[in-house]
């Protein structure tokens, strides 16, 4: 695990851009077709806006080449603004013109499925390998995706993506990756800003358990990074 700490949230968001970017050349210059999970979340949208256009020595990426997919989402109709895949959408997604079957959302709230209809569907949607890069966020009680402190969700082992109910955040119906499926990525990124949110990385980084911290559940098989600016990162120990 490695933690790196920015001024503030304007230089981590860039620097979260550039890392991505970089990352996904070197993939594609391998050979791949890179798998990401995207967050939500302020400053996750603000990283979105510097994709595309961070320069990294003439380093290229097909957009294009990439599928997304996000860790979670709200259960609410599709094109509100709530949706994590609309904020993505309107950040960078269309800007970049990636193709709409490289865009892997979770099912919205038409009528036509339940919420847990909706969790099997997006599961059934999942890559059986190892996603390149999980991106986070993590929220001021310490969840991660949907799954938050002291949640049944938290125990779940054989489901890939679960509905959650009674949200402590609104909207109160999400769907979610359960902890096998975010840690079945080579590397998972905290991107985490503000110091609303200092206490919950002190203990995710420190004495924090899975029942009230459940960010502490969430390893990446090569590496573990958090990106924190130092608002976020005033409880971390040097």
């Amino acid at each position: 695990m490695s933690i790196e700490v920015y001024p503030d949230a304007d230089a981590l968001a860039v620097a979260v851009a550039e890392r991505l970017t970089g990352r996904l050349a070197l993939l594609q210059a391998g050979g791949r077709r890179p798998s990401v999970v995207l967050t939500g979340g302020s400053i996750a949208t603000e990283t979105y806006q510097h994709l595309g256009s961070v320069d990294l020595d003439g380093a290229q990426v097909d957009w294009a080449g990439i599928d997304f997919y996000w860790g979670d989402e709200r259960f609410v109709p599709g094109g509100d603004a709530d949706r994590n895949d609309q904020q993505a959408h309107d950040a960078f997604l269309a800007r970049l013109d990636v193709p709409a079957d490289r865009i892997h959302a979770t099912p919205v709230d038409d009528g036509a499925l339940s919420a847990t209809e909706a969790a099997e569907s997006y599961a059934a949607d999942l890559p059986d390998d190892p996603f390149d890069v999980v991106l986070l966020g993590l929220g001021p009680d310490g969840h991660v995706a949907s799954l938050f402190p002291g949640f049944d969700q938290l125990e779940e082992t054989q489901r890939r993506t679960v509905e959650v109910f009674d949200s402590p955040k609104p909207p109160p119906i999400r769907i979610s990756m359960t902890f096998p499926t975010l840690n079945h990525a080579d590397s998972v990124w905290f991107v985490v800003s503000g110091e609303g949110k200092a206490d919950a990385v002190a203990r995710a980084l420190g004495d924090g358990t899975v029942q009230d911290t459940p960010a502490v559940a969430v390893r990446g098989t090569t590496e573990t990074v958090w990106l924190l600016d130092q608002a976020a990162a005033r409880g971390v120990s040097p």
